[in-house]
C-alpha cells in the first residue's frame, strides 16, 4: 500500500518567459553587432567644382513686412491694408505662381499675421514664404 508523504512533490515546470526575454536580447544583440559590421560602401568620386558669381539682382518676389503695430510695408513704403488686395491680385494677374514673402515682427500679434495671410490667400497667392529670424527666438 502506498501512503501519501507529508510535503507533495511537484512536478518539474520550465518557465517559458524568461527563455523569451534572453531570445529577445539575444535577437537585438545579433542584430546590433551585424549593423556595426557591415562596412559603408561608398563610391569614390571627384566631383567637379564649378565658381559662379553671385547674382547682383534680388528675385521678383513681393516683401510685406508687418510691424509690431500691425503695419504694413511693401517695398518699403507704408501700405494701408486696404489696398493690399489690390496689390497682390495685380501681381497675381500676371503670373499665377508669383512669390509672396511675409516678414512678421517679432512683438506683432498672431492676428495680424492671420490676417494679412488671409487676405493674400484670398487675392489668389499660391506661394506665400514666410520669414523666421533664428536669433529673435532668444527675446523674451
Amino acid at each position: 500500500m502506498h501512503l501519501g508523504s507529508p510535503t507533495s512533490v511537484k512536478k518539474a515546470r520550465v518557465e517559458i518567459i524568461p527563455l523569451i526575454d534572453v531570445m529577445f536580447f539575444l535577437l537585438a544583440a545579433f542584430m546590433m553587432v551585424t549593423l556595426t559590421m557591415n562596412r559603408l560602401r561608398t563610391l569614390q568620386m571627384d566631383l567637379p567644382s564649378a565658381v559662379a558669381p553671385k547674382s547682383s539682382e534680388k528675385p521678383d518676389m513681393m516683401e510685406i513686412v508687418i510691424d509690431r503695430d500691425g503695419d504694413l510695408k511693401v517695398g518699403g513704403q507704408l501700405l494701408p491694408f486696404s489696398e493690399l488686395a489690390g496689390r497682390v491680385e495685380a501681381k497675381v494677374a500676371s503670373n499665377t505662381n508669383y512669390p509672396f514673402y511675409l516678414k512678421p515682427d517679432y512683438q506683432t500679434t498672431h492676428g495680424n499675421v492671420l490676417r494679412v495671410l488671409d487676405a493674400i490667400k484670398a487675392a489668389g497667392a499660391n506661394k506665400i514664404s514666410m520669414a523666421i529670424d533664428v536669433t529673435g527666438a532668444d527675446k523674451k
